[in-house]
């Protein structure tokens, strides 16, 4: 296959998705990754987008094989943040001039459809931000309820697209339930998110290229590619980490297949990879997702293990985030960093 005649096709088949996922041969990559950087700046522009993420609570029903906070964890702290001290780091990311601020935690009931729409409203009423909610599976009008009290974007990673693997590492689950999950949410009007993780155990590379075919599929808004990294307390505990070239590869893979997607350069790429944000900014990424959790809940949030940034004041980060972004000649988007396809079908 010829390298540079697939960087620059408009469409790529599975096999040539396999191919560049496959490539090892550092000139190589330098072009995969310079091509996915032109495709970024064509598509997304220089602006890098932050989402400033509270993990409000680390209970979970769930019982992945891969995630720290997975029910039969017992050695975890567990935690709830009050409606109240969500809504006050709310205010703190919109203070340090983030417009995104993305509620995430375990699958936890305990916040009801009601309490969730509540924060989604108190938040709202604050300034016009963006509001993704990252709850994983909830109910169809659970979903339909904090649409209409304001909430604009779900994260839902789909982790693998290999059903069979799916059933492995989510007991109790299966793909085709969340990919109608995902597609449900579309259909409310959310700009949808999901992903997957690099470096599961017994994933393939055509796996990975399924992955990314699928979320060209699902026409998603945002998709995100995070690598695998084992968390101690699991089934997973002593599996091998994902690599960084293979995360970076996916990534910029993803940029050409998806184009106009928003793609992060992920905390988790930062824990394994000291330089991994900015990495992934030249591979592709336009999106970096600060954690302004507070102290002490956010040690708790533990779904890998010594996670990035952890011991950081959010205040901080969020200027140390901006030299690093300047420092690669981009600059910190000032907007709510909404879908690009709403600008497309505009």
């Amino acid at each position: 296959m010829n390298l540079e005649k697939i960087l620059y096709k408009d469409e790529l088949s599975k096999e040539e998705i396999i191919f560049l996922l496959n490539l090892s041969d550092e000139r190589d990559l330098q072009k995969l990754f310079n091509r996915a950087d032109e495709v970024r700046a064509k598509y997304c522009g220089d602006e890098v987008h932050l989402r400033g993420i509270i993990d409000f609570s680390n209970y979970c029903e769930q019982n992945c094989l891969y995630c720290g906070l997975r029910a039969d964890n017992t050695k975890l702290q567990r935690y709830r943040m009050s409606p109240e001290e969500i809504i006050e780091t709310a205010k703190q990311i919109i203070n340090s001039g983030i417009f995104t601020i993305v509620l995430q935690s375990g699958e936890d009931n305990y916040y009801d459809t009601d309490l969730i729409a509540y924060i989604i409203y108190s938040i709202k009423q604050i300034a016009d931000v963006a509001i993704t909610l990252s709850l994983g599976e909830r109910g169809f009008d659970e979903y339909q309820t904090w649409r209409i009290a304001g909430a604009d974007r779900y994260l839902l990673k789909h982790e693998t697209a290999n059903p069979k693997l799916y059933s492995i590492y989510h007991l109790h689950q299966q793909l085709n339930e969340r990919i109608a999950h995902l597609k449900f949410l579309k259909k409310l009007g959310y700009q949808v998110g999901s992903g997957n993780m690099i470096g599961l155990p017994m994933q393939t590379i055509e796996d990975i290229a399924d992955d990314i075919l699928l979320c060209k599929e699902l026409d998603l808004d945002m998709a995100a590619f995070g690598p695998f990294i084992p968390s101690p307390f699991t089934p997973y505990r002593n599996k091998k980490p994902a690599s960084v070239e293979l995360t970076l590869k996916t990534m910029a893979v993803a940029r050409i297949v998806l184009k106009s997607v928003h793609i992060p350069a992920t905390t988790a790429l930062a824990t394994i990879d000291e330089d991994g944000r900015i990495k992934g900014l030249k591979a592709g990424a336009n999106v970096v997702m600060p954690d302004f959790t507070p102290f002490p809940y956010r040690e708790q949030y533990q779904i890998y293990a010594n996670r990035k940034c952890m011991s950081d004041d959010p205040k901080s980060c969020r200027s140390c985030l901006q030299l690093q972004i300047e420092s690669i000649g981009r600059k910190i988007s000032t907007s709510r960093g909404d879908s690009l396809k709403m600008h497309l079908n505009s």
